[in-house]
């Protein structure tokens, strides 16, 4: 599976890097830190994300993976997201794009025009920013989907629907 996932986590890395520059160009306005976590709602991954999540849970020890899944599926049908204990990710190192670019700023179009948008904590006191220092969501979730694609042609699958994160748990 690490090879199928070779694309994604290249992505991941080129995600984080950007993530990584904003939070230095901006630095003490984003306010977003560890233990922040408003902005972890239940949200629907790619089956690409979801063999990421899996991965990452087979990574633990049994007895780790056992406790992480009985955790999601009593937090399963809830409106924050089932991998959130004590306002921690617990499988943190492999979260999805999305919560890696959560509370940054982010450009996005909708109704056709260029909207922009962050956490109400962060930014408060800047008026502008350079489109440098954003995350374009058009540009990732178009890479995203393409690299879902090849994710799934490789697994014979021509179905790219996203599912609730507890379901990536639960899914062959």
């Amino acid at each position: 599976m690490s090879d199928l996932l070779e694309n994604y986590d290249q992505l991941i890395a080129k995600v984080d890097a950007l993530c990584n520059d904003i939070l230095s160009a901006l630095g003490g306005q984003i306010t977003c830190t560890g233990g922040c976590s408003s902005c972890c709602t239940a949200i629907t991954v790619f089956p690409v994300e979801a063999a990421a999540l899996k991965k990452a849970l087979n990574s633990r020890s049994s007895l780790k993976s056992s406790e992480i899944l009985r955790y999601i599926s009593t937090h399963a049908d809830g409106e924050r997201c089932p991998l959130l204990s004590q306002d921690r990710c617990l499988l943190y190192e492999a979260r999805p794009i999305i919560c890696r670019t959560h509370g940054l700023p982010i450009i996005y179009t909708a109704d056709g025009k260029l909207k922009s948008d962050c956490c109400p904590l962060n930014l408060t006191g800047t008026g502008t920013i350079s489109g440098s220092h954003t995350v374009d969501l058009d540009k990732l979730n178009t890479l995203l989907v393409a690299i879902n694609t090849l994710y799934m042609s490789h697994m014979n699958s021509t179905s790219d629907i996203r599912m609730p994160i507890a379901e990536a748990f639960t899914t062959s």
